[in-house]
């Protein structure tokens, strides 16, 4: 609900209130962001007191000695006007000048949401306050948009500058959200990282100065995620209060939280500056991607689940929202380039035996691209490897059973192609410079109309002979030459080259609204709510090993949803760490997302397909709720231990991962919590688990009735064709009770094994399965 009150405008969710107000110059004051206010509370008991003169103050106003910019809690902020924070603008001004002074000129209430003319933003919110500021001087605005999302606790803002002089103006930054908040001793979190090593969660205090969060790759990057938080010192997963910021823009992004001298703290987010200007001619706009915040006093899972909800509910769209994902198998792990039809038939046919609904071929099945150094841009099929097309091959998985998903990367293009030698200045290059590679390949530039109509072409035309259900869209490098023959201002490229992308989705899948489109860029190189947009989920990262996803995957959860992540059961050793995990734990981390396997099932064992084949069926029976359940991060007081929960929309069913890193010696006891469901009795029961032979390695020697080689021909029959149960718990209690913490059964601690011992060791986990009493059969 959004409320005026004189020069006053106050924006409520259900649980947060967001207050603002003009002064009495016209500058717009940030009064407060929290929990809900009382319907009487207003500005004058909530706003920062000015009372006297701050020492070595530039005064807006001389006969003013209290009004200072740089003391106050500001909404927006200008250059030159004794404010000496970040500025949220740098505009070079009619004058030559950088000095800019927007004060409030109109506001209006406008029901739901008002869309985007460039750029994908969310959609369905309750109303939205559009407030517009103008420069003293010159007749430059600056409409300030605020969308209220009432039951998701979101606020999204963006800005939008329109130019009604007679001359251009030189934007050189523009952000869509600044906000001054008094310091809680705040600590920012921000998801950081590389390849296959995407959204590490780091903290660190706001101190006096500027922190920057950004990325200057071309793509939202997997070296900084855009979303961060700031939380006060003391907030955790289930207290305190905390902030959450995100972005709905998938290219260079750029956000700071500055604390000043006063503890005042600055928060800026938006496009970012680097290598950007872009000029504003008489009569045109410009618009700045959407941002989204929220606020809870319930900690880390309280705003996660403000963004979960939001991201489920207003970002994603089409035929995929709120829509269960398939199971998928990926060829990739399983045969890289190398791989025939008959390879791939084989490896559909027995994953249609496991239960798996979806066949994805992945890279290599088009012009020459037997390696990654050639082939990219050519979308025509390999006949050596497809002899009778596209089409036909579709119909032939479509014919075991399973719908048919292709692997695409058309942002990219290889030296060694038809459509390089054809088209060379289709690639962003400069023509006085040697070309630098990523991945053996150029990036074709998006900012070129010929080259989107190419790629839309291209890929419309295969997805619709082949009648494709899921596309795997990639990405697989950065972009580093910020030049294009189609722009006169090459401060425009890298905003105009996402904006070129945007156009292709939007041409390729609006009239297909039917497929499922994941995102990839070498992994999580372009997790953002841009993507989200058009992308119902999105590769996670090229890393399958369970152990480095627990981090990940808990990274990505701050703020974005199970439905989101795709995750996939891979071979172990696993081909990024060399790590060997145990597939249960393999699937138990993947089940927390849009599950997949990328393996060479031929080559499991009889045992191992049984394994999956259970899998498949337990994933099926609970798929909703891994992938729309209520999730939590539970905390651990023992540091290798990772337990994530994820609790059903009525609340009567939790499902609980719990997983163990590295394993120390007699380890003590375990507790298991579970949090979130109804008042009632419950049935706590463990997911039955295999425990294969060749885990126990020498020690089987001494309880086998004969003396066996652990590695010898019997064992290794053995081991394929029987396997040992865990340990299996079942207990009745209260949600009460369950919330307290169940103590669990010991784990093995090299005094024996039986049926009541838990068998984790290094990399070990469990999952537990929670049902109200009479849901449980």
């Amino acid at each position: 609900m959004i409320t005026i009150d004189g020069t006053s405008f106050r924006l409520d969710t259900d649980c947060t209130t967001y207050l603002i107000s003009q002064t009495k110059y016209g500058h717009l004051e940030h009064i407060y962001y929290g929990n809900l206010l009382g319907k009487e509370d207003g500005v004058d008991v909530l706003a920062q007191k000015r009372s006297i003169m701050v020492g070595s103050s530039v005064l807006y106003n001389s006969e003013d000695d209290i009004y200072s910019l740089d003391a106050m809690c500001l909404e927006w902020s200008d250059n030159g006007r004794g404010d000496y924070r970040h500025s949220p603008t740098e505009f070079k001004m009619p004058d030559g000048s950088f000095v800019t002074d927007f004060i409030y000129e109109s506001h209006e209430v406008l029901a739901g949401t008002v869309a985007m003319e460039t750029m994908p933003a969310a959609y369905g919110g309750d109303q939205t306050l559009l407030i517009v500021l103008k420069d003293k001087a010159y007749p430059i605005f600056i409409d300030l948009y605020y969308t209220v999302f009432e039951q998701t606790n979101v606020i999204s803002r963006r800005a939008v500058v329109r130019n009604e002089g007679n001359v251009p103006i030189t934007i050189r930054r523009i952000m869509s959200i600044s906000m001054d908040l008094p310091d809680e001793c705040f600590q920012m979190y921000t998801l950081d990282g590389g390849w296959i090593k995407e959204a590490s969660l780091h903290k660190r205090p706001v101190s006096y100065g500027v922190t920057v969060n950004s990325s200057t790759t071309g793509a939202s990057s997997n070296r900084h995620n855009p979303a961060f938080l700031l939380a006060e010192a003391d907030a955790n997963e289930d207290y305190g209060s905390v902030y959450a910021f995100n972005m709905i823009y998938s290219g260079n992004h750029y956000s700071i939280v500055e604390k000043s001298e006063r503890d005042y703290v600055r928060v800026c987010m938006g496009i970012n500056p680097h290598l950007f200007e872009w000029i504003l001619s008489p009569e045109e706009k410009f618009e700045t991607p959407e941002c989204v915040m929220s606020y809870s006093s319930h900690g880390f899972n309280g705003t996660s689940h403000n963004m979960h909800d939001f991201i489920n509910e207003h970002i994603v769209r089409g035929d995929y929202k709120k829509k269960e994902r398939p199971i998928l198998i990926n060829n990739w792990e399983a045969h890289f380039f190398d791989f025939n039809e008959g390879k791939l038939l084989r490896l559909a046919k027995d994953a249609k035996k496991l239960g798996i609904e979806l066949f994805v071929l992945d890279d290599g099945w088009f012009g020459d691209r037997n390696h990654d150094k050639a082939g990219l841009g050519d979308y025509r099929v390999n006949p050596k490897k497809l002899p009778d097309g596209m089409k036909a091959f579709a119909d032939k998985i479509r014919d075991i059973g399973l719908d048919f998903g292709l692997w695409f990367e058309p942002e990219m293009v290889n030296e060694d192609s038809e459509l390089y030698r054809s088209h060379p200045e289709y690639a962003i290059k400069l023509p006085n410079r040697h070309s630098v590679l990523g991945r053996n390949q150029l990036v074709l530039d998006l900012c070129k109309k010929e080259v989107r109509d190419y790629i839309v072409e291209q890929v419309s035309s295969i997805l619709d002979e082949a009648k494709v259900s899921y596309v795997k869209w990639d990405m697989n490098r950065h972009i580093a030459e910020t030049f294009s023959e189609a722009l006169k201002n090459q401060g425009e490229f890298y905003h105009r080259y996402i904006l070129g992308l945007y156009e292709v989705l939007n041409r390729i899948f609006e009239p297909r609204p039917h497929i499922l489109l994941e995102s990839c860029s070498s992994g999580g190189n372009r997790f953002d709510l841009g993507m989200l947009c058009y992308s119902p989920q999105i590769w996670v990262s090229d890393d399958t090993d369970p152990i480095e996803r627990l981090k990940i995957q808990t990274g990505l959860s701050y703020f974005y949803p199970q439905s989101t992540m795709g995750a996939h059961v891979s071979q172990a050793p696993h081909q990024q760490t060399l790590r060997e995990t145990s597939l249960a734990t393999r699937f138990h981390v993947a089940c927390f997302g849009c599950l997949g396997y990328e393996l060479d099932i031929k080559y499991l064992s009889p045992e191992q397909k049984k394994d999956i084949a259970e899998q498949v069926a337990f994933y099926k029976q609970y798929r909703k709720i891994f992938q729309y359940g209520r999730f939590y991060r539970i905390k651990s007081y023992k540091s290798n231990k990772v337990i994530w929960e994820t609790v059903s929309e009525d609340k009567e069913t939790a499902l609980t991962g719990f997983f163990q890193t590295l394993a120390t010696a007699a380890e003590s006891s375990d507790k298991l919590k579970v949090i979130g469901l109804k008042k009632g009795m419950f049935t706590l029961r463990t997911r039955p688990q295999k425990l294969y032979i060749q885990r126990f390695g020498g020690l089987i020697k001494h309880v086998a009735p004969v003396e066996l080689n652990p590695d010898g021909v019997i064992m290794r029959a053995v081991n394929r064709h029987y396997s040992l149960r865990d340990c299996v718990e079942t207990y009745t209690c209260s949600s009460e009770a369950l919330a307290a913490g169940i103590p669990l059964c010991e784990q093995f601690i090299g005094t024996g094994y039986h049926e009541s011992v838990r068998m984790l060791g290094d990399f070990g986990s469990n999952m537990y399965i929670i049902e109200a009493e009479d849901t449980f059969l």
